[in-house]
C-alpha cells in the first residue's frame, strides 16, 4: 500500500536540476528517488506529461534524453503506485461495506 499523503508537498527543486543531464551539487540518485516518492499522484502525472512533451520535441542531447527517459520511467512507476494504492483502498472499503 502506498504510504505517502496525497497532499505531499512538491520538493523545492527545479525541472532543470532533475533533467539537465549534468550533476547537481548535493543531488544523487537516491535524492531524485526521494524527490519522486514525495510527489502526489497529480504532481507525478503532470511532471510525466512535461517529460514526455520534452522528449517528443527532440531538442535534448542524448545524455539529456536518457535522463528524461529515466525520470519518466520513475514518474510512471510512482503514478502506478498511487493507482494501485487507491484500488486497494477501494477494494478494502467495498469489502468492509459488504460485511
Amino acid at each position: 500500500m502506498v504510504t505517502a499523503s496525497p497532499n505531499a508537498a512538491f520538493p523545492g527543486s527545479t525541472s532543470a536540476d532533475s533533467v539537465s543531464g549534468e550533476s547537481v551539487p548535493g543531488s544523487s540518485a537516491s535524492d531524485k528517488s526521494d524527490d519522486i516518492r514525495a510527489l502526489s499522484y497529480e504532481q507525478a502525472r503532470d511532471e510525466l506529461v512535461r517529460v514526455v512533451n520534452e522528449l517528443e520535441q527532440g531538442s535534448a542531447t542524448l545524455e539529456q534524453s536518457l535522463a528524461l527517459w529515466e525520470r519518466g520511467e520513475a514518474l510512471a512507476k510512482r503514478c502506478e503506485e498511487w493507482l494501485l494504492g487507491a484500488k486497494a483502498r477501494l477494494d478494502a472499503a467495498r469489502a468492509a461495506a459488504a460485511e
